[in-house]
């Protein structure tokens, strides 16, 4: 009988170096404790594997099973999990501290849509030559922002000037 490995960190058949081992059958029902060759003959008469689920126990523990159906069942669970994951992305919104009030509405229009969808917005206000010596519009800019969206976000993170930018992230609402 060839023992493919396809796991490292479960030990099967004749990979298990133990002398006696706490053995479950098949079934779930627990047979005590065996000698190791007892437990690979039990096995083998089923025709399943012999699986090691508890190697830091003292004797270490063993299953009866279908090493292969096993895999099959992770590795499905594993995929179901991860079809349930929401990933969340984050888009960016950008203007400048002298955007006029139409264009406002426009990205704000955006951004609800962003936040409706279940995406952080990052917005960013950025200053060019010397508009920095003015952040304080950038903040008041942000703020009017944060206002207008405040129905279906709520700030994660302050204004902050960083560089030539004043960033400020929004979340959307919890339901």
């Amino acid at each position: 009988m060839e023992v493919k490995i396809i796991s490292k960190e479960l030990l099967i058949n004749e990979e298990i170096r133990e002398k006696e081992v706490r053995l479950i059958d098949s079934n779930g029902e627990q047979l005590g404790i065996v000698p190791i060759k007892r437990a690979l003959e039990l096995a083998d008469n089923k025709q399943l594997d012999l699986v090691m689920i508890a190697r830091q126990a003292k004797p270490p523990v063993c299953k009866v099973m279908d090493y292969s159906k096993y895999l099959y069942e992770l590795s499905k669970k594993e995929r179901e999990a991860r079809k349930n994951q929401k990933v969340i992305n984050v888009k960016e919104i950008r203007f400048s501290p002298n955007i006029e009030e139409h264009d406002m509405s426009v990205k704000a229009r955006n951004a609800e849509k962003f936040l409706k969808d279940g995406d952080k917005v990052k917005v960013t206000v950025r200053f060019r030559g010397r508009q920095s010596d003015y952040s304080k519009n950038g903040q008041n800019l942000l703020k009017q922002f944060a206002e207008r969206l405040s129905a279906v976000g709520d700030i994660e993170k302050e204004a902050k000037l960083e560089g030539r930018n004043m960033i400020m992230v929004m979340k959307p609402k919890k339901a």
